[in-house]
């Protein structure tokens, strides 16, 4: 759609919400909203789309209490705030949205993450993300490094950039709009998201890339939406296999799984970011007792968020039963970089070719 037209559409969906709230008051009905109430408890398995998304819990959000009246009043700004960006087709990042809010007098926000939420609700009531508000975060994007063409449309104009070739090794920076960006071509068998910027860095020196013709992508810790976004376009578009490298602890597990079925914040996002056919590489606890990989100690925050993970819906498989279970028996975490103590060439000539072939990506 032309950005024009989507900037019309966005204005109409927001206005909506304030004109539904006119026609509340006209019938005298106290003004409203209605939420999906954003709970682990309430998220179910799609299996049209194979994400996790919103079950049918929800909270309605009344002018009738204080506390709701002040969430409607701090809404009307900031759509009132958002009519007038579109239009005058100006942006923002959402940090500076909270700032713009010290003019609002009661209806500034206490903390930013007040006013994230309120995005988040906007972007529920309007079935559009954030970025047609012409929002955008503080983070910088994630990176890809590899064998793909992409056209990138900016203020200056389109430019074709090839990922391997065009680029620095640090790779292309994924922009925090994705849908300003057309997918060409790509020369790849499948796509690996790397957690950290080391073992990122060690697959490109490696030249991990060329000789296995892999995108990679350096995800950053937990992945920007963005990056997510990316991801899930690059597998829909090209059917290409995406595979996630973490470290092995509770915690980076939550990032595969966010990559793979989505966040709880983001829930209502899920069709568009997250790529339920990603795969888990590693580190895998089996990893970690079969290669004797140097570890440290499980905490007991580490021990109560993989328990966590056992009923978390995300990681209901029988495999991830037995990996869990298993890392919790051996009350071991190990880094992605471990591997390294093997040498500095053991995890793209022997540990990922290994782990790519019993997955059946590589023959």
């Amino acid at each position: 759609m032309p950005s024009d037209e989507m900037d019309q559409k966005t204005q109409e969906r927001l206005v909506s919400i304030a004109m539904r709230w006119y026609d509340q008051m006209r019938e005298s009905t106290i003004p409203s909203i209605s939420l999906p109430t954003r709970t682990k408890q309430n998220i179910e398995f799609d299996d049209d789309s194979e994400v996790w998304k919103y079950g049918d819990r929800e909270s309605v959000r009344s002018a009738h209490t204080a506390k709701s009246a002040l969430h409607l009043l701090k809404m009307s700004y900031v759509i009132s705030f958002l009519k007038t960006q579109l239009r005058e087709k100006r942006s923002s990042t959402l940090r500076e949205l909270y700032y713009i809010s010290e003019g609002w007098k009661r209806a500034k926000f206490s903390a930013q993450d007040e006013s994230n939420l309120l995005i988040e609700d906007l972007e529920i009531l309007t079935d559009l993300q954030r970025e047609a508000f012409h929002l955008r975060p503080e983070e910088d994007g994630a990176t890809i490094f590899g064998p793909l063409r992409l056209k990138e449309m900016t203020r200056r104009g389109e430019r074709v950039i090839h990922c391997q070739e065009d680029v620095g090794e640090a790779g292309y920076q994924i922009p925090s709009n994705v849908e300003n960006i057309d997918l060409l071509e790509h020369d790849a068998r499948f796509v690996i998201a790397i957690e950290t910027g080391g073992m990122y860095a060690r697959l490109i020196e490696n030249g991990f890339d060329q000789d296995y013709q892999a995108i990679l992508v350096h995800l950053k810790g937990q992945p920007a939406r963005s990056t997510r976004r990316m991801l899930h376009r690059i597998n829909e578009e090209f059917g290409l296999p995406v595979l996630v490298f973490t470290d092995g602890d509770p915690w980076s597990y939550r990032i595969y799984a966010s990559v793979a079925y989505g966040a709880i914040k983001s829930a209502h996002m899920s069709e568009l970011l997250a790529t339920p056919r990603a795969q888990f590489i590693g580190v895998q606890p089996s990893d970690i007792r079969d290669y004797n990989l140097p570890s440290d100690t499980l905490t007991e925050k580490d021990v109560a968020a993989l328990q966590s993970e056992i009923s978390d819906p995300r990681f209901a498989s029988e495999y991830w039963r037995t990996q869990i279970q298993l890392q919790l028996k051996l009350n071991l975490k190990s880094e992605q970089q471990a591997f390294a103590a093997r040498g500095l060439d053991f995890v793209t000539k022997e540990y990922l070719p290994r782990r790519l072939t019993e997955m059946g990506i590589l023959s």
